[in-house]
């Protein structure tokens, strides 16, 4: 076992714990962002790209007739194939945590139908189902099982909220364990029927589950109603006849008292367990290997890689399989970084490097990978979603942080390093951040004249108080060049002329006239 550190950009706190990883073709994808999707990335998936030990996420595309995705921490996934010997597949995601704590009861189809050297492009269907369908939960396990030449996913385990008669203003948000049933759902017919086993007693979330032909096995995992980490070992058997299924449930020896484990496969019929939690204080730093030959599964503890300072005096840790025998592990950063919510990042490599060239794994693993968040998921910053302008619009996979004019979209229309008038200085070698919103690209702004186009805001001498009035209000911009051109072609307003009342004419006032004898003694006083 090889442990590396990489760095990472400042996107890396949308990895937080709960998070997924699905891989498709040879490429690994982030799914489970803490927070909703900003415009950067709308889709909410990422692929991760790492090269010389740093870790890029490059924005995902969904085709036009995908459903929406909603960012699930926590979910239950796991890969399904027309037949175990297939090389085309597709996952299926259910449950999980919204950003807004709300659990998810909805179960999706992500394949991915489109593949270029600079984007991918995955559908996203919603299934629907009937019969006994489960209720909205995460920390639980899905896995396919074939049997008969026919397959069926099984659904176990879990923790949900505490039914609305039950809560109570105090514990109005607190959690139960599901009920631990196991469900069989068959989505050729869209039909799901539960099963109660004698065998399982106590409900299980945050356990790890291993599925090859007809078995599925169950280790570990962490029961609220107990308090106790089971370590039972699960051994499910699901047998398809042409009549109705029949599921049977066997305690096995040998169990691992342990939750929130990662597994990974590194070969045909050997797994690696890394990481988890002994208990809530103490991590578990000892790895297993598990062999699984002719209906049997043995679990013998394997040589642990050396581990680091910061990973051994660590609190928590979380992480995913990335597939192939790699992990994805994560420690929380310290405080003191300037990127809030930053962590640091590994990868455990579980196979020598002249192993990773075998050829695609075909057993379904699913294994529940993150401990349980402590704090309630936030929104992000508006600030945050720039973060990604220099991967936004470049899946090569030999592409340098630069402007790249073979990119598949229009970036003469789109790009944000372009001439948008004939004063425009705007340079990716020399631009330097203007406004307080930018961290690696300009701000641009949409002319509406014509059929529309993109000039920075900086080029219109635009301030950042106007930029943010005219990005939060719903009225349409004109650049310097277009605003006096549709200035002219309004029609001017009409205005309505105002009726004045007439003035009233001004009246002489009459003289006073005085008697005859009044004025001859007038005159005889004013001559004397």
């Amino acid at each position: 076992m090889s442990l590396q550190i990489v760095s990472t950009l400042s996107n890396s706190s949308l990895l937080q714990p709960g998070f997924s990883l699905l891989n498709f073709d040879e490429h690994v994808f982030f799914f489970g962002q803490k927070g909703w999707p900003k415009r950067s990335c709308p889709t909410g998936v990422f692929l991760l790209d790492i090269k010389q030990n740093e870790l890029k996420m490059k924005p995902a595309f969904f085709s036009k007739d995908s459903c929406y995705l909603p960012p699930l921490r926590y979910p239950a996934l796991c890969t399904l194939r027309s037949d175990a010997e297939a090389d085309e597949y597709q996952y299926i995601i259910h449950g999980g945590k919204t950003p807004n704590n709300d659990l998810s009861d909805k179960i999706y189809f992500m394949s991915l139908v489109n593949k270029t050297s600079k984007r991918m492009t995955f559908q996203c269907i919603e299934k629907d189902l009937g019969g006994d369908v489960p209720e909205a939960r995460y920390g639980h396990t899905i896995n396919v099982v074939h049997s008969r030449g026919k397959s069926v996913t099984v659904l176990f385990g879990g923790r949900s909220y505490t039914p609305l008669a039950q809560r109570t203003t105090e514990k109005w948000n607190s959690v139960v364990d599901c009920l631990p049933s196991v469900f069989l759902i068959d989505f050729e017919f869209g039909c799901c029927t539960s099963y109660i086993l004698p065998e399982l007693q106590d409900g299980l979330s945050f356990h790890v589950s291993i599925a090859r032909d007809d078995t599925i096995y169950i280790l570990g995992g962490h029961s609220l109603q107990n308090n106790t980490r089971s370590p039972n070992l699960y051994k499910l058997k699901i047998d398809l006849p042409l009549g109705s299924p029949a599921v049977t449930c066997t305690i096995l020896p040998g169990g691992i008292s342990v939750s929130s484990a990662i597994v990974t496969q590194i070969s045909d019929t050997e797994f690696v367990l890394v990481g988890g939690y002994h208990s809530d204080s103490q991590k578990r730093l000892v790895c297993n290997t598990i062999v699984l030959e002719d209906s049997k599964i043995e679990i013998v503890e394997s040589v642990s890689p050396e581990w680091t300072p910061d990973i051994k005096h660590c609190r928590t840790w979380f992480g995913c399989d990335m597939g192939k025998g790699s992990v994805l592990l994560g420690i929380p950063g310290a405080n003191k970084q300037i990127i809030p919510d930053a962590n640091y990042f590994y990868i455990l490599r579980c196979k020598g490097a002249e192993e990773d060239k075998e050829e695609e794994l075909i057993t379904q693993i699913c294994s529940q990978t993150s401990s349980e968040d402590p704090g309630d998921s936030t929104p992000f910053e508006d600030s945050e979603e720039f973060c990604f302008s220099a991967e936004a619009n470049s899946f090569d996979a030999d592409d340098a942080d630069t402007y790249n004019e073979d990119d598949e979209e229009d970036e003469s229309e789109t790009g944000y390093w372009i001439t948008c008038c004939a004063s425009c200085n705007i340079d990716i070698n020399t631009w330097v951040p203007f406004y307080s919103t930018e961290l690696n690209k300009p701000a641009m702004i949409l002319c509406s004249s014509g059929a529309g186009h993109w000039v920075h805001a900086q080029c219109m001498d635009l301030s950042e108080t106007m930029l943010l009035r005219l990005s939060e209000a719903n009225v349409k911009y004109f650049c310097n060049k277009h605003v006096d051109l549709h200035k002219g072609l309004q029609t001017p307003q009409k205005v309505m002329c105002l009726r004045k009342p007439p003035m009233k004419p001004l009246r002489k006032k009459k003289a006073m006239k005085l008697p005859t004898s009044a004025k001859k003694s007038f005159l005889r006083r004013l001559f004397e």
